[in-house]
């Protein structure tokens, strides 16, 4: 046999073996799953309150106006994040059977706990006045930064595994045409 696909959804063929982010089960669920619409739609939301929001703190940084607007930017952007966290472990538990930390996405959801610790330590600034309100919007321009390196950790992963199924797509197929051609 020419090429076959083991258990990690790893197409192996003669030449080479191309590693998939998704088992063929795991891909079924991913497909099949409500919660993966949930995520596409969330994820978009998200980036887009997060660019209000960091115009909005920038702006109150460099005027010193606008602060409450700021803030409540702030409050609502770290609720949207606590959303997308929920239902992605909730995606997470779908299709790899786990809440948090499967193999697939095991960095990302450990780059994802810093980011829900610096958002949350936001709000424990703002609700005990800990920092004053400088110190709160640098904090949330922490807190932004560490959102926009895990953002862009997600993306890379998931164009990869684009990549990857269709390079897997692509070596079955050619294994396929090997094989009609050996004929």
């Amino acid at each position: 046999m020419l090429c076959r696909v083991g258990r990690r959804g790893a197409v192996k063929t003669p030449n080479k073996t191309i590693i998939s982010l998704y088992t063929e089960e795991e891909r079924r669920r991913r497909d099949t799953t409500s919660w993966t619409l949930v995520q596409g739609v969330l994820a978009p939301i998200q980036f887009l309150v997060f660019l209000i929001s960091l115009a909005l703190v920038i702006r109150y940084l460099t005027t010193g106006q606008g602060y409450f607007v700021a803030t409540a930017s702030i409050v609502v952007k770290t609720a949207v994040l606590y959303t997308i966290m929920i239902t992605g472990s909730i995606w997470e538990k779908v299709v790899f059977g786990r809440y948090l930390f499967a193999r697939a996405f095991f960095w990302e959801d450990v780059f994802s706990m810093l980011v829900l610790a610096l958002h949350t330590a936001y709000l424990g600034a703002l609700w005990t006045g800990f920092l004053d309100a400088w110190g709160q919007m640098i904090l949330a321009l922490a807190a932004y930064l560490a959102y926009v390196i895990n953002a862009t950790q997600f993306v890379l992963k998931l164009r990869a595994a684009r990549l990857q199924e269709q390079a897997n797509r692509d070596a079955a197929a050619a294994s396929k045409t090997d094989m009609e051609f050996a004929r």
